[in-house]
């Protein structure tokens, strides 16, 4: 990155999601700049996608990003959060197991999508199993917190399984 690629790529990062205007002239600029930054990239595919709910050029934003850097550290969480809100559930878990494998990343993140994902298709227990992978790969209260707060929500979610109370026989 050089550096006045990084001075728009961060002026972007700063003004995002706040100032929209802003930052899409920062990032502009930046991919002006380097049409291939993996991260300038990403930052826009996250506007696409988390901003203006348009998948399908955000998807185009992420796998650029992934073509440029496939071993970036930013563009998988933010491309599988773009899949599960495309419901493109094949592709998503394609890239998550992909992600799992990239030295670096943040594990608990992506595990925390492959429970989202199961989720998403109905499987609340699998949903949980995996979130107790992202369990062990939580390195902060905050992410700790975040784990089980949707472990808790996922298990109030479930059907609730009746109880059978055996009758004392009496003779």
């Amino acid at each position: 990155m050089t550096l006045t690629k990084s001075k728009y790529y961060f002026e972007a990062l700063d003004n995002y999601p706040y100032n929209l205007p802003d930052c899409m002239e920062a990032l502009n600029y930046a991919l002006s700049y380097d049409s291939e930054d993996a991260d300038s990239l990403c930052l826009m595919g996250r506007i696409y996608s988390e901003q203006l709910k348009n998948y399908d050029l955000a998807k185009q934003y992420f796998e650029e990003a992934m073509q440029c850097d496939i071993t970036n550290l930013n563009v998988p969480q933010y491309y599988i959060s773009c899949l599960l809100n495309n419901e493109d559930f094949h592709e998503a878990e394609k890239l998550i197991r992909y992600s799992l494998k990239i030295k670096g990343i943040d594990k608990s993140t992506i595990w925390f999508c492959r429970s989202l994902l199961s989720e998403k298709r109905g499987s609340f227990v699998n949903a949980l199993k995996f979130l107790k992978q992202a369990e062990k790969y939580c390195f902060n209260s905050h992410s700790l917190d975040v784990v089980k707060s949707r472990k808790k929500f996922i298990k109030s979610k479930m059907p609730k399984q009746k109880k059978v109370k055996k009758k004392k026989e009496t003779n």
